[in-house]
């Protein structure tokens, strides 16, 4: 990941799609101050994950667990001619 969070990784936890961004538990977290509603309540303050631009994302690698550009590779193991599209890492060719 990028900005003020580069280096951290996480767990997704949404995506959207129609805009492109997707939420990381843990990651690009605000703080949002929340007044009292009703009287003796006190207010509060409240963290939020907010969401990310894919772009700004990367995935971790399993074989050499670090972040990874993404490549395909064609899997004729299949069966029955039916060829499957796997994700690979770029840098140890291992499946992501």
């Amino acid at each position: 990941m990028v900005g003020k969070d580069g280096g951290k990784s996480g767990k997704i936890t949404e995506v959207d799609n129609a805009n492109g961004k997707i939420m990381i538990s843990g990651l690009n977290v605000i703080k949002k101050h929340k007044k009292p509603t009703k009287q003796g309540e006190k207010g509060q303050t409240i963290s939020i994950s907010r969401f990310i631009p894919i772009s700004n994302v990367q995935l971790l690698c399993k074989g050499c667990d670090r972040p990874t550009r993404i490549g395909y590779r064609i899997d004729p193991s299949a069966g029955s001619g039916q060829e499957k599209k796997i994700r690979i890492c770029k840098r140890c060719k291992v499946a992501v």
